[in-house]
């Protein structure tokens, strides 16, 4: 929904993708920074207990200036929009080209009233399990780990 409120609906797919591929550089590149400036510091000698705080500096700057970029970011302005009418010159264009590619002229048509039908309940209950069973072991570990915290 943010991602349509500032650049269009059209355009999420685009963007969607994109973010997500900033996200994972992140999650690759943000422990292999972490662990460079670790291993850095201890060959300057700094005893073991004091190498993150610097660390933790730099990646709340990091933080700070990735904080900035969202602020910066502003909508796609109304007049980059497609109106009602390119829209179906759009979608019109991208049906002669199926058409002419495929040789279909008529849309396809999926009856929505026959998806999900005809599964079997077994399976669906041992889907539910291989995705439940781990989700509440994860939970319940997670949560007598942190009662340790507590006490």
């Amino acid at each position: 929904a943010y991602l349509a409120d500032l650049f269009g609906t059209q355009m999420v797919g685009a963007i969607h993708g994109r973010l997500l591929t900033a996200w994972a550089t992140a999650g690759i590149l943000g422990p292999v920074v972490v662990n460079y400036m670790r291993e850095y510091q201890l060959s300057l000698g700094i005893p073991r207990e004091a190498v993150y705080n610097t660390t933790m500096y730099i990646l709340a700057g990091m933080l700070l200036v990735g904080l900035v970029c969202n602020l910066m970011i502003r909508p796609v302005a109304e007049k980059y929009f497609m109106t009602a009418e390119e829209l179906e010159h759009e979608k019109h264009l991208a049906h002669e080209k199926i058409v002419a590619t495929t040789g279909v002229r008529a849309p396809v048509v999926v009856d929505m009233s026959l998806v999900g039908s005809g599964g079997s309940p077994a399976l669906l209950m041992l889907a539910w399990a291989a995705v439940g069973i781990p989700l509440i072991w994860g939970i319940f570990t997670t949560l007598q780990k942190a009662a340790v915290l507590f006490k």
